[in-house]
């Protein structure tokens, strides 16, 4: 997702791509876009319709797909970081993982840091009887791992866990979505100023369409779903917003340190899994604690 909350690339996901001085209008629409666009929207709707199907059946099928698409995107970010031969323990992170998610989900926000902070001593333990030579850039790569993609993914099930808590997933993940396609089509018609030079094809213009997109999904479905307040969805759209677009710079800083353009090639139009997470996993934990503060169970 990298860009696409800000304006430029495709809504389900791309990498970092330069602005063309001349203006998006002087190059072809695939060569804008950078992504296979009506692969990524199919893409999109299996997992859309994925993640809905298991929300209102059964939710632990729902925490499952979490750990799917997280787990993934775990074994991809330590794949990354073995380009620059730092070395992360795919079996700890993704043990912790799975404690995290359960803890979530059956113990609440104690359990969940309880299963963090020993998920952080097994992994310091765990490369410490690997010799010394770049224990401290393994471990601190590690640790970050445990902390993004997995300490975040915890969020998910602490709000599946509320008796409303289906409608609170679907709400993140909608407001989320349209920070992408809101910023994708102002960036396409109207992006001309960038944002960053940490992903340049982020512009003012797509974040505006960005804001905009949220606030009007964020309204309409905290009052529908939750009964909440339309200024209270507001809030929560323009949080997700910066939220989402910092996600997007977070995940463009690391691809470029390690110097590569996507986390994998999973999904034909997206990249990797966490280029569809990204945004997701820095706006989860924001909208948990707006909607907790504005609708409590």
């Amino acid at each position: 997702m990298d860009g696409t909350a800000a304006g430029g690339p495709a809504p389900i996901g791309s990498g970092p791509e330069p602005v063309d001085p001349a203006g998006p209008q002087s190059r072809p629409k695939g060569i804008r876009t950078g992504r296979n666009l009506p692969a990524a929207i199919a893409v999109g709707l299996v997992l859309g319709a994925l993640v809905i199907g298991s929300l209102y059946t059964v939710k632990v099928a729902f925490l499952a797909v979490v750990l799917a698409a997280v787990g993934l995107g775990v074994v991809e970010l330590s794949r990354a970081f073995g380009v620059r031969d730092i070395r992360v323990p795919v079996l700890p992170v993704l043990a912790g993982l799975v404690a995290m998610q359960a803890g979530g989900y059956w113990g609440g926000p104690v359990w969940l840091l309880g299963a963090f902070v020993l998920t952080v001593l097994v992994l310091l333990s765990w490369r410490m009887f690997q010799g010394q030579d770049g224990y401290v850039r393994d471990t601190t790569a590690s640790v970050l791992t445990s902390v993004y993609p997995a300490l975040m993914a915890g969020f998910v099930p602490l709000m599946l866990a509320n008796p409303d808590g289906a409608d609170r997933v679907v709400i993140f993940v909608a407001v989320t979505v349209c920070s992408d396609i809101g910023g994708y089509f102002a960036g396409i018609l109207f992006g001309r100023h960038p944002m960053s030079v940490i992903s340049p094809k982020k512009t003012w213009e797509g974040f505006a369409g960005s804001v905009l997109a949220c606030v009007v999904c964020g309204a309409l479905m905290v009052r529908f779903l939750l009964d909440g307040q339309y200024w209270q969805g507001a809030v929560v759209g323009v949080v997700v917003a910066a939220f989402a677009t910092l996600g997007d710079l977070i995940e463009s800083v690391i691809k470029r340190d390690l110097g590569i353009k996507d986390m994998g090639s999973l999904l034909p139009g997206h990249g990797g899994m966490m280029d569809r997470l990204d945004s997701l996993l820095v706006t989860l934990f924001p909208v948990w604690l707006l909607l907790a503060v504005f609708v409590p169970v």
